[in-house]
């Protein structure tokens, strides 16, 4: 489908999809939260028994993230592991470098794995997600119609407008947070295209749940003139949490990749032991929260014990993520800034009684502020809480907290939350475009399936044959549980066998070369390999333990021949030259 009439037709569809796709997948929350709790929504009312299994009185708190565990954990592992976690660096990630493709069985099993996490008590959101759902049916749409890549990205962007845009019932922020996070651009073609997708997503949303804001906030004053110094100390006070958000969350994350040794099917099970005491103690963090943020808004709560929420919230929603659930993100930092705002809010009545606005309001503020400096993207932020609340009277101390925020935050961390994640496997989405396509293609793309390995225990002569038997110069040594030690050269080990040191094991010979991650591009992974006179490396998963493929010169020129082929053919207009699979 040509042209812009034939764009916006596909932006319309994309947006019905993720309607749908967000209607559904809140009727899935809900309906799981039923399951696991007895009620609509829990937390909210503190510690309360489940009455579907009143023998087990509200002890079932420990046991349900770890039967929610048992049921994602696999799902998650064996079918999509890009659905594991908060979704929207994958989706970046997609835009910036994959031309737009994501797999279509993503939007199923995120929708599925991050129901099943919310509703057994994962403390996340439910905007990530359907953000990593809209933008898989977008790519899904795209790959059908055979869209050219730049039309593809613009269709994950419009999916994940939709998203947000069902879910908050806010069209205008579903638009900018599709171009300021996911496209970071605004081109008018651009737009055009997100808004009608981020509309007609909303009309969905709408005709499910009514045209009234999914969150019931009070409309609120911001008070005299003379307070709003008051909102930018709210400001840098945002910045710090989230930033502080940002780095305890991959701290913790970095601490379970080390502790855990086993599959990652049954990580979410484990850690839900962790997390169901929490919910324990902390009732209030289970599920995504919105209630309590509501409580927290309307001046339910006091100041010490708004605090406490918002630190647990840190930790309930870090260790959700960590153990390997699914969810997102926004609606963490929304909480978070609710907690922090409000609890302002009351210190600065209680300091300056005479300047300070009502308390609800520095909630609201806050809850911008947050995600502004966790997410920088201070226009989403902006608009969100605006649509949220309908109230444009909190727009002028609203811009000014976000604006200190982000531009703090910014400076206390070049990368958002979004962008972290994907920094630290490699990939800076920061940097200008690739000049080169040894910049843009990964190592993930031109490896090769790893050479059979050798157990260090092997005798020399039994790696001989091995050796003999394959054009390899070189085969990777593992231990006995498979992670990977070092290689073994063919020219060490005729030296060895010359010498009629028969006797030795592949241990022996252990040579420690450098290793490669699939998201290095291939011009760092040239220079690697230029480096050491290698004629291959090994690439090593996520955490550096287990081989996962091997890359030699060769790989590189064959995968380099065929995108210099396909860029050819694109511009020709020519059929491209089918991919031919790498060597075995």
């Amino acid at each position: 489908m040509g042209g812009p009439g034939g764009l916006l037709a596909l932006a319309l569809a994309v947006g019905l999809g993720a309607g749908l796709g967000a209607v559904a997948f809140r009727y899935l929350i809900e309906g799981f939260t039923y399951v696991f709790t007895g009620h609509d929504t829990y937390g909210v009312d503190g510690r309360v028994a489940n009455p579907l299994v009143p023998g087990l009185g509200v002890w079932f708190l420990a046991l349900v993230p770890v039967v929610g565990g048992l049921l994602y954990g696999p799902l998650v592992e064996r079918y999509a592991s890009e659905a594991r976690g908060h979704g929207v660096p994958e989706v970046m990630l997609a835009v910036a470098r994959k031309g737009g493709r994501i797999r279509p069985v993503v939007a199923v099993v995120k929708s599925l794995a991050s129901a099943l996490c919310i509703g057994s008590g994962g403390s996340v959101g439910r905007e990530g997600p359907i953000v990593q759902v809209g933008s898989a049916l977008g790519s899904t749409i795209g790959q059908l119609t055979r869209a050219p890549e730049a039309r593809m990205r613009l269709l994950v962007a419009c999916g994940a407008a939709g998203g947000i845009s069902a879910t908050f019932n806010a069209p205008i922020a579903g638009v900018f947070f599709a171009l300021e996070v996911i496209l970071r651009n605004f081109e008018t073609r651009s737009f055009s295209a997100v808004v009608v997708a981020s509309v007609t997503a909303d009309v969905i949303g709408r005709a499910a749940f009514g045209s009234e804001a999914f969150l019931q906030l009070p409309q609120l004053g911001v008070g005299a003139v003379a307070g709003y110094p008051l909102y930018l100390v709210l400001g840098l006070l945002a910045a710090v949490v989230g930033v502080f958000f940002i780095r305890f969350l991959y701290e913790l994350e970095d601490r379970a990749d080390r502790l855990w040794r086993f599959s990652e099917s049954w990580r979410p099970a484990a850690g839900g032991v962790l997390l169901g005491l929490l919910l324990l103690a902390v009732p209030q963090m289970y599920g995504v929260g919105y209630e309590v943020l509501e409580s927290a808004i309307a001046g339910k709560y006091a100041l010490l014990f708004l605090l406490g929420l918002l630190a647990a919230k840190v930790l309930a929603t870090s260790l959700t993520l960590s153990i390997g659930g699914s969810g997102g993100v926004f609606a963490p930092s929304l909480f978070m800034g609710a907690m922090l705002g409000t609890a302002f809010g009351l210190a600065m009545h209680a300091a300056v009684p005479g300047i300070a606005g009502p308390a609800g309001a520095y909630g609201l503020i806050g809850m911008g502020a947050v995600f502004a400096a966790a997410a920088r993207a201070p226009m989403t932020a902006i608009l969100i809480i605006f649509e949220l609340t309908g109230d444009y009277r909190i727009m002028l101390p609203l811009m000014l907290a976000v604006v200190v925020a982000t531009a703090l935050a910014g400076r206390m961390s070049p990368d958002s939350i979004y962008t972290l994640k994907l920094a630290r496997r490699g990939i800076d989405l920061l940097r200008r475009r690739p000049a080169s396509p040894m910049e843009a293609i990964t190592v993930a793309e031109a490896m090769r399936p790893t050479p059979e390995p050798v157990p260090a225990a092997a005798p020399l002569a039994e790696v001989l044959d091995r050796l003999s038997a394959t054009d390899e110069p070189a085969l990777p040594v593992v231990d006995e549980a498979g992670a990977f030690l070092g290689v073994l050269l063919d020219d060490e080990l005729e030296q060895a066998l010359g010498e009629e040191d028969e006797e030795s094991d592949a241990g022996a010979l252990i040579r420690q070369l450098p290793t490669l991650t699939p998201a290095e591009s291939l011009a760092e992974a040239t220079a690697t390999l230029v480096e050491t006179d290698s004629a291959g490396l090994a690439v090593l998963d996520e955490k550096g333990e287990r081989v996962v493929g091997w890359l030699s010169h060769r790989d590189i020129l064959r995968v380099y021949d065929q995108r210099m082929k396909l860029e050819r053919a694109r511009r020709g207009g020519a059929r491209p030259p089918s991919q031919t699979p790498a060597p075995a």
